[in-house]
């Protein structure tokens, strides 16, 4: 027979060798944990040491049991099944037992389905670990938002199934957000997958000692994002210099070259706050410095830089090649990331490497420590930080190991701690806001100053459509600094219009993106003039694509410093309550059902609604206003009342945007 009890503000129940646990994780929050060891494993993941909560209630008769925190109650059946509830007592989602059974007054066990699929399931591997899945009944009518990066164009994830593992372009952050008014987030960094499907909700971890999830309750998106962000940490203020302009292209090869294009930039009197010293201006992955040949004095280039009020971020790989200078102590030291079988590397990229492993505290001190030597001593304070997931030549998880355990368990950290080895040495040297680009991120990297872009994605229309899905999944996910390559990563012909139209495009869905940055690997570039080093793309300067485009660009970079203030704005509900400066039209406008539908348009900070020119050849564009406000069209000065689609004008310079209300915003 079960026993449910209350154990030191906790809910627990223990029955045939599974230990189940209920209790308070911050306010309207309930941590929910089970195993079949003796003891929950002690490790809190992507959540903060639990807060205090007070007024928990608990109530059991021994056989079932109920807890409340605020908002949200959850409640144990006598058969082990979860039920969680809000504060008017509707229920928002149960757990899927097809063997659940309940007792007669004769103490006798009714079967209430033959079926035999229990709605939590550890399936036990050899050597301890078990193969977990948990269901979920479906909620008619339910939408999910959040899940972090997927390159699928679906903002909506429910009748999707989710890979909960990192690729390149892929980001795994498994937190929603969901229309029945609750969040959730599965807190277990093993490799895995969710289907949100019409019969049901599945979540399985291939490799783990415990179930593990965080669940809260709240009358609004925007209060759920708050309890959640305040569970996993929020992201810092962002810097001041880090709302501007980014120039940056695959790759600036030499010192000279960099230095040319900033000084291009202020030569025509155009803004650029960041430039960006791309990959392979080392001698060989690992070393972690300057190729002398290439950058003879990055002091000096540094100096001038700053001279002209420009930051130089510089690219970090966690590659290290087996011939570079730190390959061996790293090796030895066991600093680096394991291979189970077969050759001892992971990645071939001009070189055979292996990624160091941040899971490792030794490993990360040696990283920072090089890394502040030979890069921040002469005054390079933003960072690179590529190859986040990490990427591997062949994605076989269960062939990788790192010191916090095999990647089948825990692999998603490692763009976690990877952004967590550049915020601490950072803060230890004195910078107050640490902001660091990385390509992954799970949850909690926002804490951790993590700057996310979408990867080495391809040049379509159909790859523009996709970012903005991600941009939007990614900040209800938590993640409310993210990114993506303007005009995409593979390709991209200067001189052809099709693509000088998509680059335009994209450029003015950059300027309203949470950071605005240029990047690519364009066409007519120039190859590899070492075996150690990659090859360059083309040009990819805004002055790169004819003067009409030129023209268009340049005034989207005055735009976006006239709007200073107001992403500063912005930014600071980021880091204080955890608002995400680009957001689904919902977040802000819940009540409204025709918002919750709407994939095509969102907002940036409180008072801009933005709808970006998604196909070729449109010249105008199509777009619902939420109801409970008034809009304007800066451009014409025409009023729309809220709760209605209407038509505007999209001509090539332009993006349509609107303001909310009263606000006056410096548009044109």
């Amino acid at each position: 027979m079960a026993i449910i009890q209350a154990e030191n503000g906790r809910l627990v129940r223990r029955m045939a060798g599974e230990l189940l646990v209920l209790e308070p994780w911050g306010e309207n929050a309930l941590r929910v944990r089970a195993t079949f060891d003796a003891e929950l494993p002690a490790n809190d993941w992507a959540l903060l040491p639990r807060p205090e909560a007070e007024g928990a209630v608990i109530e059991t008769d021994g056989r079932s049991g109920s807890i409340t925190c605020g908002k949200i109650t959850a409640t144990i059946g006598p058969g082990g099944d979860l039920h969680f509830f809000n504060q008017k007592g509707a229920c928002f989602l149960r757990e899927q037992w097809r063997e659940r059974g309940e007792m007669d007054g004769h103490g006798l066990y009714e079967v209430t389905s033959a079926l035999r699929i229990p709605g939590r399931h550890f399936l036990p591997h050899t050597g301890g670990d078990y193969q977990l899945t948990v269901r979920f009944e479906p909620n008619p009518g339910e939408k999910i938002f959040g899940m972090g990066q997927y390159q699928d164009g679906c903002l909506d994830k429910m009748g999707t199934t989710l890979e909960l593992a990192h690729r390149n372009s892929q980001a795994s952050v498994p937190f929603f957000i969901s229309n029945k008014g609750y969040g959730m987030l599965w807190n277990n960094p093993a490799i895995g997958r969710v289907t949100f499907a019409k019969n049901t909700t599945e979540w399985v971890a291939s490799a783990t000692k415990a179930m593990d999830y965080w669940i809260c309750a709240g009358d609004s998106p925007a209060q759920i994002e708050a309890l959640y962000s305040s569970a996993v940490g929020r992201a810092p203020m962002m810097p001041d210099y880090a709302m501007g302009f980014w120039q940056c292209k695959l790759r600036y090869r030499t010192q000279e070259e960099l230095l040319q294009v900033a000084r291009e930039h202020k030569r025509r009197g155009l803004p650029l706050s960041v430039i960006v010293c791309d990959f392979f201006h080392w001698p060989y992955q690992g070393d972690w410095r300057f190729d002398p040949l290439e950058w003879p004095d990055p002091k000096a280039m540094v100096e001038e830089l700053a001279a002209l009020g420009i930051e130089l971020m510089v690219s970090i790989w966690p590659y290290v090649d087996t011939r570079s200078e730190n390959f061996q102590e790293m090796h030895d030291r066991g600093l680096l990331a394991r291979v189970e079988r077969g050759v001892p590397f992971s990645m071939y990229g001009c070189g055979n490497t292996l990624p160091y492993d941040p899971t490792h505290p030794e490993a990360r001190k040696f990283v920072w420590e090089t890394v502040k030597k030979n890069y921040y001593d002469l005054g390079i304070r933003v960072f690179w930080l590529d190859e986040a997931e990490p990427e591997c030549a062949v994605y076989d998880f269960d062939n990788y190991r790192y010191h916090a355990g095999s990647v089948l368990q825990v692999g998603n950290l490692y763009p976690v701690r990877y952004a967590q080895t550049f915020y601490e040495g950072l803060l230890a040297a004195g910078e107050k806001l640490p902001l660091n680009l990385l390509r992954c991120a799970w949850a909690g990297s926002a804490r951790y100053g993590a700057l996310v872009w979408s990867g080495d994605i391809g040049t379509t229309f159909e790859t523009l459509r996709q970012q903005l899905a991600a941009g939007l999944s990614m900040a209800v996910a938590g993640i409310p600094w993210w990114t993506t390559d303007i005009g995409g990563f593979h390709g991209g012909n200067q001189d052809d219009p099709a693509y000088r139209e998509l680059l335009v495009r994209w450029f003015q869905f950059g300027a309203f993106c949470p950071v605005f940055r240029l990047h690519g690997c364009r066409e007519n570039g120039f190859p590899s003039d070492s075996p150690n080093k990659a090859g360059t793309g083309g040009p990819n300067e805004v002055w790169s694509y004819g003067e009409e485009v030129y023209d268009i660009l340049k005034d989207y970079l005055f735009l976006r410093e006239r709007l200073h203030d107001y992403i500063k704005e912005a930014m600071e509900a980021a880091s204080r309550c955890g608002t995400p400066p680009m957001r689904p039209l919902w977040y802000d406008f819940p009540s409204d059902r025709r918002a919750w539908e709407v994939e095509d348009c969102y907002l940036f900070g409180s008072s801009l609604l933005v709808a970006p020119v998604l196909y070729p050849g449109m010249r105008t564009r199509e777009l619902y206003l939420p109801e409970g406000d008034y809009w304007t069209d800066p451009y014409t000065g025409t009023r729309y009342e809220g709760g209605r689609s209407i038509t505007v004008d999209a001509p090539l310079n332009r993006i349509p945007v609107l303001a909310r209300g009263e606000a006056q915003l410096p548009i044109l």
